[in-house]
């Protein structure tokens, strides 16, 4: 069983930033993907950024990738959001998908406002 923890999260300025953790715990990891994902009210989940454990390749949102960054240390992943924006409001949930299950945090509200 795997367990996701993430922090981070809270309210910022727009034009801001924030970084996000997410600390993967448990055992069965295998060969995985991290990721973050993205919900804001009244809209689907979204990708943000997601990064294997096996390669370095990271995957953006295409509308993002300018702005955030996504990074890795063994079981825990990092999400650096700059020049926040309003829309970029939502509850930012943790990921980890291997070949059996994928897992997911609770979630952490990133709320951008003056």
């Amino acid at each position: 069983q795997v367990q996701l923890v993430e922090s981070g999260g809270g309210l910022v300025q727009p034009g801001g930033s924030l970084r996000l953790s997410c600390v993967a715990s448990g055992n069965g990891f295998g060969i995985n993907v991290m990721g973050w994902y993205r919900q804001a009210p009244g809209k689907q989940r979204e990708l943000v950024a997601s990064i294997a454990s096996n390669a370095p390749n990271r995957n953006y949102a295409d509308s993002l990738k300018d702005r955030f960054t996504i990074s890795r240390d063994k079981n825990t992943v990092y999400l650096q959001m700059n020049s926040l924006k309003p829309e970029d409001t939502a509850v930012y949930y943790c990921n980890l998908r291997n070949l059996v299950q994928s897992y997911w945090g609770q979630g952490t509200q990133v709320t951008v406002s003056s």
